[in-house]
């Protein structure tokens, strides 16, 4: 009795596995030896300093007619500990357990485009942050699309409760919209709001050849769960970037500017980031990169702020899934700013910051 039961459950395990076309696990394996110069110098492994670490699993089911379902869930970790605590956003309580905080989609693509529920990267986001050469990861991460971390009053670069549209390719050109349920209480009268914590953006892209452009513009409403405290913010940004492959090497720019207008008293805060990267192959497995980022920070009824950070980075591919690598930053200070490669390390001086990273990344 007990191997025939152990039997029909085999043979239902395996029906559901066939009646998905497509399952998918994937990951990254990222870590590297880390050093900070600042008021008291650091040292250890840091998860992500080329790609962050993650796990995930998607799939594809082809309903005919050019239909198809898709679902992607993905789940970061620190791999130099094993903890879960990747892919929050600063407003969110992060626990050690693993969650699939980077994406956790369902969606339905054909003809269309493609619609996606769920939790993921913002359109606006995703249209400008790809100029990076850094891939938004490690010390020589670009800070230009998250405010470089004034007051926690940015925009949200993964938005929860999130319906997103991708239209199809039109000779290059892509329009992506999201629409953010806020699901939360108005940050004043403490009543159901549909506006609060509410966010809306798009992303317009061109990629043609040699030479891509895209386009971000977004909108977060306040509320409890993007504010700081009780002074929560309306946020509006919005954000341009671009980059030409000329073969021996890669150029590429951007800029953003943002405002945030404090929910009680009306005061604004603005920001403004200038992005330039560069990077080119070295021999048939190497390539080198190097950035220069400028933040501008106007504080409400404070002088501007600036700030200055350079980064210098080498990557060797082993394989098609392994690579070792290594990154230099420097961000030096102004007028009072304080804006830091590493959030855990004091600004040593009050200004300056170096960082090195050397490390192993493996996908799979």
């Amino acid at each position: 009795m007990k191997k025939s039961l152990i039997a029909l459950a085999a043979v239902a395990v395996s029906g559901a596995a066939f009646a998905q076309s497509s399952v998918t696990v994937f990951g990254v394996v990222d870590t590297a030896v880390s050093y900070v110069n600042g008021q008291d110098n650091w040292s250890g492994l840091n998860s992500g300093g080329n790609q962050t670490s993650r796990l995930g699993f998607r799939g594809v089911e082809d309903l005919g007619g050019g239909l198809k379902a898709n679902f992607w869930l993905e789940a970061g970790i620190l791999a130099d500990n094993g903890s879960g605590k990747s892919g929050y956003s600063a407003n969110e309580t992060s626990s050690d357990a693993l969650a699939f905080k980077r994406r956790a989609t369902v969606g339905l693509s054909g003809n269309f485009g493609e619609v996606r529920m769920g939790r993921e990267l913002t359109a606006a986001y995703n249209a400008t942050s790809r100029y990076d050469v850094f891939g938004q990861v490690g010390y020589g991460a670009s800070k230009v699309w998250t405010d470089a971390g004034v007051n926690g009053d940015s925009t949200t670069q993964r938005v929860s409760n999130m319906v997103t549209y991708l239209s199809p390719d039109f000779s290059g050109f892509r329009a992506n919209v999201n629409y953010g349920f806020g699901e939360d209480k108005d940050a004043q009268t403490a009543k159901s709001s549909n506006s609060a914590s509410r966010y809306m953006g798009a992303g317009l892209t061109y990629d043609n050849g040699p030479l891509s452009l895209g386009l971000g513009l977004e909108r977060r409403n306040d509320g409890a769960n993007t504010g700081v405290g009780a002074n929560a913010f309306d946020v509006n940004a919005w954000s341009l970037g671009g980059s030409y492959n000329f073969g021996v090497a890669k150029l590429a720019a951007a800029y953003r500017n943002s405002e945030a207008k404090y929910s009680i008293g009306g005061d604004k805060d603005k920001t403004k980031g200038y992005y330039v990267g560069v990077s080119a192959p070295v021999g048939a497995a190497g390539e080198v990169k190097a950035s220069y980022n400028r933040y501008e920070i106007n504080e409400a009824g404070a002088a501007k702020q600036k700030a200055d950070q350079f980064a210098l980075g080498y990557v060797h591919n082993m394989s098609k899934r392994t690579a070792v690598y290594g990154t230099y930053a420097y961000i030096k200070n102004k007028d009072g700013a304080n804006v830091r490669l590493s959030s855990d390390v004091a600004l040593k001086d009050g200004e300056k910051q170096h960082a090195v990273q050397v490390g192993i990344r493996h996908a799979f």
